[in-house]
């Protein structure tokens, strides 16, 4: 299948995301979000949807919507009782509504528009496999390099946050996980392989998790996504291809990407969270939205549904000890204006343009409170053309690639190097890339300061990072002589960087 055409992330100011909090007014007290044995759902083809019914966490409530979920034509897929979110799947059209309705349901919705059939994604345009051609080229360059790897020649990105340099004061410890939730992880490639985390690794394709192993590898080899944005973070320095930024940390893959049209869907993102907290991991990085809406309008009983359960199992993994990394998307929208066009929701039926206020309407799990949104550098450490960005919205930048910011290397290609399933390389470029970066130097920081909380990490991602400042001259990101954006802020918070682009030296210094 082609891959999906990039997908636009949008975040939210801080003020914005407690007012979420308090608006929903859903944070169950947990220790163990660990599922309950659930009965399997039959799926009826072009007639069940799936659903996820939030209540409150208490032994009788779980109880009798549990029974109410029967009684209202459902079956349960999985149960997360410590923070109260039941997965259903029901053929019946009114179940929603019923549930509603139902004393200890605080919310609930379908979480689709289209039935069950037998993810998405922020990268900006079609992968570029390396040739041979190229990676002798970029190899014979690297050589050059004292400690290089193979193809690190081509990688500017490291280059440009000082992570080559770190690599030599402190790779990172063994004993900190990035899980990378997304479309599955090729573990086989040479370049992963070494740093891969099995046990740390599930498929929460559906809303529950299987830990049969493998099952974390993607479906197809064209659901490239993942496993480039693996790469990325932790490639060994082993003398093969490229590394990560991280290469010594240990990586994880959280498969949530439908197999057939690989769509994110929230009860596998509530999933992954979920299984992350449950299994150790201490940070995740999420370059992706939560189909099928763009926005989760909190006035649609649907989209609050999925705002609701995607918060409370994110939450649930920050109180666990995780900090949780997001792209920032790539239409280059500014995100602290209260009027954007969305135009491609839902993306599993028929899409309806309709005039959005991101204030109001959340992209899911960017905008939910204490997630790091990440915008894109290029080269010259310039936003890139495709990042969003908004004052006050976005926390730090990181290297994403941009086909206009043209590098020094012997591929002179702008976009970022990383790791692809059956043992290849390739160039990505979107927000999807910046996030990986980000997510990076923040195991470096975990290693060097194991206690530090999310909270505490979120501070010090901002406290290391360079702030370039708004550009002096109007923005142009492609050249064509329009001004793209306008940068609002200061030297140190700004809308373009937030509190600046990542530096992974500062960071192990």
């Amino acid at each position: 299948m082609a891959h999906r055409r990039l997908r636009r992330r949008l975040a939210l100011a801080v003020p914005v995301v407690l007012s979420l909090t308090a608006s929903l007014g859903f944070l169950p007290g947990a220790a163990s979000a660990a599922p309950r044995t659930a009965t399997t759902a039959q799926t009826a083809e072009g007639q069940e949807l799936a659903y996820v019914v939030n209540t409150r966490t208490d032994r009788h409530t779980l109880s009798t919507v549990r029974q109410a979920i029967a009684a209202a034509g459902g079956t349960i897929v999985v149960t997360y009782d410590k923070i109260g979110v039941i997965v259903a799947h029901s053929a019946n059209p009114d179940f929603a509504r019923t549930l509603r309705a139902v004393r200890g349901v605080q919310s609930a919705g379908a979480t689709r528009t289209a039935p069950l059939t037998a993810a998405g994604t922020t990268d900006e345009g079609a992968a570029q496999y390396l040739t041979k051609a190229e990676a002798a080229k970029i190899t014979k360059s690297s050589a050059t390099a004292d400690g290089s790897e193979p193809l690190e020649a081509d990688q500017w990105d490291l280059r440009a946050i000082g992570a080559d340099k770190a690599a030599k004061i402190n790779p990172g410890s063994r004993n900190v996980t990035v899980a990378v939730i997304d479309t599955g992880v090729d573990d086989t490639h040479p370049d992963l392989a070494p740093n891969f985390s099995a046990a740390q690794s599930a498929n929460c394709v559906g809303g529950k998790a299987d830990t049969a192993y493998g099952a974390w590898r993607p479906a197809k080899p064209e659901h490239y996504h993942g496993t480039h944005v693996a790469g990325e973070i932790a490639a060994a320095r082993n003398g093969i291809g490229v590394a990560g930024v991280a290469p010594n940390v240990k990586v994880s893959a959280i498969k949530v990407a439908d197999p057939v049209n690989e769509l994110f869907y929230p009860e596998s993102v509530v999933c992954a969270f979920v299984f992350a907290a449950d299994h150790g991991v201490e940070i995740t990085n999420n370059s992706y939205y939560v189909d099928p809406w763009l926005y989760n309008c909190m006035d649609d009983p649907d989209q609050r549904a999925i705002v609701d359960a995607v918060n409370r199992a994110q939450l649930y993994a920050q109180r666990k000890g995780t900090l949780n990394v997001a792209s920032a998307g790539n239409s280059n929208d500014d995100l602290d204006s209260h009027a954007l066009v969305d135009d491609s929701s839902p993306d599993d039926s028929t899409a309806v343009t309709r005039t959005v206020d991101p204030h109001e309407c959340f992209d899911v799990p960017t905008q939910l409170p204490g997630v790091v949104t990440v915008s894109a550098t290029g080269v010259t450490n310039a936003k890139s053309y495709y990042s969003s960005y908004g004052d006050g919205v976005i926390d730090v930048a990181g290297p994403g690639g941009d086909k206009y910011q043209i590098p020094d290397t012997p591929s002179k290609n702008g976009r970022i190097l990383s790791t692809m399933p059956n043992d290849q390389y390739g160039f990505l470029q979107g927000t999807s890339m910046a996030s990986p970066h980000v997510a990076g130097v923040a195991a470096l920081l975990k290693s060097a300061h194991p206690w530090a909380t999310p909270a505490q990490l979120q501070a010090l991602l901002k406290a290391q990072a360079d702030n370039p400042g708004c550009p002096t001259a109007p923005y142009d990101g492609n050249g064509d002589g329009v001004v793209d954006a306008t940068c609002v802020g200061g030297k140190r918070v700004n809308g373009f960087y937030g509190f600046g682009v990542v530096n992974a030296l500062r960071a192990v210094k």
